[in-house]
């Protein structure tokens, strides 16, 4: 194995929280729910589970394995293991376009990140009291239609990050987790319980588990893919540099069962709490991004002991928010500290404030810049669009096909601890039954799109 060159988790559980701080954001809270309410429920959320087991799982050992075994950021991790494999430099464009697609979700994700904390203050003082649909969308509309409004949280929601990310592994991202992830969970948990409270558990489990295969297009299931790969941050350069801090001791299949679990768990028990409030108030699931930050906030504003309930769930979207949002920032910060002379700080200011500034543009996209146009879409939703259906399938089924087939046997022994009848079943997976979901997925979606 490489020698371990730069910073480690100082723990099992810590790396576990880290990479499940990673894979628990605003994927399985504002991003799944809203999906589940747009795709027609159980459909689409059996077969994004199917998605999760048969590539998710894969894909994620294959990225925490080469990041392990390479020690460094996402590209130079790729490009030293093309050349210590006798294979084309050309497999760091996978490195590359994994940072890419993290420098480009964080840009959109800072944007959300910051209506979260907007709301989050909203419920303290009263914003949503007594308000109806009509008056809350117009609270949305009007925070969308203020380019200053918007600004300034994306402005305060990526200080945050930065501040956070600067103080290194042990410090920035190991203290971050240890105390949002927790405190992520036992909120999901309290809300999770109202939801089976309110009488309507049995309505918004029938939506999320009872199926509705007609739902089903090629449109549907690249979103679900696409949420897998959003949701357990692979494609992103992220689960390659986390692996590049992991010490030798820890088991790559066990604990990638583990993240992907708890992450699962949360996305479930996400919509366990916010399908019961949305029927109970007779409001309807398929309200698109406005499920959280319009439908929701009309329900609080509306219920006993809705200001408190409100509170606790725009917290918890933040810290989910917050814990993803540090993980993106990091491969670009982490490639940047080890090709430059910068220290972390200043290649955080600057990995930063580069996210920022596309965020201006993104956030702009609803205001003074909703005429501008790609490929039909505004910035914000092109960057989605881009990431999550594009560059996130094609990077993770980069990593799956170098894992399962450019990695020599023995790496892939010593790194997984398997028998002669695991790796077996290991290159399997990773050589043929990965590769081939991503691709069928992505053709079968990309068809669906035109």
């Amino acid at each position: 194995m490489a020698k371990l060159a730069h910073a480690q988790w100082s723990s099992r559980m810590t790396f576990v929280l880290a990479a499940a701080g990673s894979a628990v954001g605003l994927g399985n809270i504002w991003r799944f729910s809203y999906m589940v309410g747009e795709n027609g429920g159980a459909a689409f959320v059996l077969v994004y589970l199917a998605c999760v087991a048969l590539v998710g799982l894969p894909i994620l050992v294959a990225e925490w394995l080469m990041g392990r075994r390479g020690q460094k950021n996402p590209v130079d991790t790729m490009d030293g293991l093309a050349q210590a494999n006798g294979k084309s430099r050309a497999w760091m464009g996978i490195g590359i376009t994994g940072v890419l697609a993290a420098f480009l979700i964080l840009s959109f994700y800072s944007v959300i990140g910051g209506w979260s904390l907007n709301y989050t203050l909203g419920t303290v003082t009263g914003t949503f009291n007594g308000g109806d649909a009509d008056s809350i969308g117009a609270l949305f509309n009007g925070m969308l239609a203020s380019p200053g409004e918007l600004l300034a949280w994306h402005t305060a929601f990526m200080a945050l990050v930065i501040f956070i990310v600067a103080r290194g592994v042990t410090k920035g991202l190991e203290g971050a987790v240890r105390s949002m992830m927790p405190a992520l969970v036992i909120l999901m948990l309290i809300l999770a319980g109202y939801g089976i409270s309110t009488g309507y558990f049995g309505e918004a489990m029938a939506f999320m588990f009872s199926p509705d295969w007609s739902a089903l297009d090629g449109g549907v299931v690249l979103d679900a893919m696409g949420q897998a790969f959003f949701t357990l941050s692979l494609g992103m350069g992220i689960m390659v540099a986390y692996g590049s801090y992991l010490g030798e001791d820890i088991n790559l299949i066990s604990t990638a069962r583990t993240v992907i679990i708890l992450d699962t768990v949360i996305a479930l028990l996400a919509g366990m709490a916010i399908f019961p409030i949305v029927f109970a108030n007779g409001l309807t699931p398929g309200e698109g991004p406005g499920l959280i930050f319009v439908t929701l906030p009309v329900a609080f504003g509306n219920m006993a002991g809705g200001t408190v309930l409100g509170l606790m769930f725009f917290l918890l979207l933040t810290f989910a928010a917050l814990t993803s949002a540090i993980s993106l920032l990091e491969p670009t910060v982490e490639m940047l500290e080890e090709r430059t002379s910068m220290n972390r700080i200043t290649v955080t200011l600057l990995g930063g404030g580069g996210v920022w500034l596309l965020g201006v543009a993104a956030l702009l996209s609803f205001n003074v810049w909703s005429e501008i146009s790609l490929l039909g879409l505004n910035i914000f939703d092109f960057l989605d669009t881009l990431t999550a259906k594009f560059l996130l399938p094609l990077t993770g089924l980069g990593s799956i096909v170098f894992a399962g087939w450019c990695l020599n046997r023995q790496s892939v022994e010593q790194e997984l601890g398997l028998s002669a009848t695991g790796i077996t079943a290991w290159n399997v997976i990773a050589r043929v039954v990965a590769p081939i979901g991503v691709v069928v997925v992505f053709i079968t979606g990309v068809v669906g799109l035109f």
